[in-house]
């Protein structure tokens, strides 16, 4: 006999997602991913100036901040044939790499790591034994036992006033839970200081973009001038600070988040084979270094993987109408024709016609979601750290093999642990110090570029609209932490015509296509262990490997009048 598991919303998210999942015999046969909210961004972009596109999409989401807007700028850019200077790429690409740092860490310690760690386990923990641990895992200097012993007495406080805090909700003492003690002792501790940690790394952002969240952004380079001798530029001191951050970011990155991802992931190697889902892996890829339109000088490799066959990546045009393509067969929107259509002639007509929450179960057999479904040549797609670090991989990237090597190593295991919770996770980790490394050679570019005299951040080139055709079409693509982002525009008459979001989320937690095929979230589920049906814990362990976010995903305008979501009827 099966049984329906119904968990919303998902926590330790961003966003509205509903999971549904069967479960017969104590494990997953089946899963549906819905996301709850309506999406309607590009219906509140038609008509604008493209110009002014980015400062609207990168408020999608205060998580990812930058990324929607570095695809938006770029969008316009390929649209008009606009070439920005060296020194703009590259402080794009460190403000990117930053983005990937700060998002990894808090996505391990803040909204992963918690579904690994038991934090009332700590409480058995020796502060000296966690001491010794810690310190042989790596060399961090706040590894004393009297640090441990410190922040375990704070511990006891929250747990004896019976209120957690930040750590409250959790399934703890659940037997999923493998980590020793003293394990969930320094995780604990390494919790809070990735708090502290996460606060530093964007003020890169706010030197180069003005402000975090959301960055200043500007078609044609970046906001921000250079003049090593001006207060109000990007001057010597400021630059000095940026070097400085990054080097303390590449060694929290080394000395605490991978060391513990090595501490922990002996401790659960049963899901190494759990949670792996698709078989078909998508990247965009990313890090320019010799332009945008040289796709082959990236540090992020772009392709796709069918099948997990490491010996083949097939190339991937975000132009070609007969690759992206989004379906609606289980989403609430209406198209004004059949089949699936390519971003560049996207449709943003909302229409739901599903149950009134509350409800007890989502007709699975109609519409059940707010994302719609995106498709790459028919194929369902996963995208991610995993895969791009597996189509760095495969395609020879000497950084990312080397990178990916050195971690099989540590960890003692094959290649194919990759396919999984585990491996995603894992591939988080990885790409992180990959961020680390080269977010200081983009730095050192820059800085030997303005010592050679070259301070330019800016191109006119075609900004005035005189300048433009009757009709322009573009996309910006790059990666997001979360998975392969582009954005399509089409302009016409100097404004925007249609405008397209395919975002990582989109991509993986999208409901079935007209053929049936699953989604990553929904694949991911099928043959995984649960324990509890009432705790499952198992559950949110594989969806949380993804990183969900689903605010860029779902959302809502409307400005006459608040509305249900079941009352909601937009044309």
């Amino acid at each position: 006999m099966s049984e329906r598991i119904v968990v919303d919303p998902v926590t330790r998210i961003e966003g509205h997602l509903r999971i549904e999942a069967e479960v017969k015999d104590g494990k997953i046969v089946d899963a549906w991913s819905a996301g709850t909210m309506v999406r309607g961004l590009e219906i509140i972009l038609r008509g604008r100036d493209p110009r002014d596109a980015w400062a609207f999409t990168e408020r999608v989401c205060g998580v990812c901040t930058t990324v929607h807007a570095l695809a938006s700028v770029r969008s316009v850019e390929d649209a008009l044939d606009i070439k920005i200077p060296a020194n703009a790429e590259l402080i794009r690409n460190i403000m990117f790499c930053t983005q990937y740092m700060h998002d990894h860490v808090v996505h391990f310690y803040h909204l992963h790591a918690l579904d690994w760690v038991d934090v009332v386990s700590a409480l058995k923990a020796d502060p000296a034994a966690t001491s010794t641990l810690a310190q042989k895992l790596s060399k961090y200097p706040k590894s004393s036992p009297n640090y441990f012993s410190e922040l375990q007495k704070r511990l006891t406080k929250f747990v004896e006033s019976g209120q957690l805090g930040i750590f409250a909700n959790g399934y703890w003492g659940h037997p999923a839970f493998k980590l020793p003690p003293e394990a969930n002792l320094m995780a604990v501790a390494h919790y809070l200081e990735a708090l502290e940690w996460q606060k530093e790394i964007v003020k890169i952002h706010t030197i180069f973009g003005g402000k975090n969240p959301h960055p200043n952004y500007l078609v044609g380079g970046v906001p921000c001038a250079i003049n090593i001798d001006e207060a109000n530029a990007i001057n010597a001191e400021r630059l000095a600070f940026v070097g400085q951050t990054l080097q303390r970011a590449k060694e929290f990155i080394e000395q605490v988040y991978i060391p513990d991802v090595l501490a922990v992931a002996p401790f659960y190697l049963d899901w190494a084979s759990i949670g792996g889902g698709l078989e078909n892996y998508l990247a965009y890829g990313d890090l320019p270094t010799n332009g945008f339109a040289d796709v082959k000088s990236f540090k992020f490799p772009r392709g796709a993987i069918l099948g997990r066959n490491l010996n083949e990546v097939h190339p991937v045009d975000p132009k070609d109408d007969t690759g992206v393509q989004e379906f609606i067969d289980h989403s609430w929107y209406e198209y004004s024709q059949q089949g699936g259509l390519h971003p560049w002639a996207g449709e943003t007509k909302l229409k739901y016609s599903g149950p009134k929450p509350p409800y007890e179960h989502l007709d699975v057999d109609a519409k059940y979601s707010w994302l719609k479904t995106p498709r790459w040549k028919g194929h369902a797609m996963e995208v991610g750290p995993l895969s791009r670090m597996l189509v760095g991989y495969a395609a020879g990237n000497d950084d990312i093999k080397g990178a990916v090597t050195d971690a099989l190593g540590a960890l003692k295991a094959p290649a194919s642990v990759l396919f999984s919770t585990l491996g995603r996770t894992a591939a988080r980790a990885i790409e992180s110090q990959l961020a680390a490394k080269w977010g200081l050679e983009f730095f050192n570019t820059l800085l030997a570029n303005i010592k050679a005299g070259d301070t330019r951040t800016f191109t006119r080139e075609k900004w005035e609209p005189s300048t433009w055709p009757s009709v322009a079409k573009g996309v910006g693509c790059t990666e997001a932490p979360r998975g392969a982002l582009a954005h399509w525009i089409v302009i016409g008459d100097q404004k925007i015509a249609n405008y397209q979001l395919v975002v990582p989320s989109t991509w993986n937690a999208s409901p079935r296509d007209g053929k049936g095929q699953r989604s990553a979230y929904e694949a991911s589920l099928i043959g995984t262990p649960v324990h509890d049906v009432n705790q499952p814990l198992e559950i949110i362990r594989t969806i949380h490997s993804f990183d969900p976010c689903l605010a860029c995903a779902v959302h809502l305008y409307e400005d006459k009048r608040e509305v249900a979501r079941h009352e909601l009827l937009v044309k």
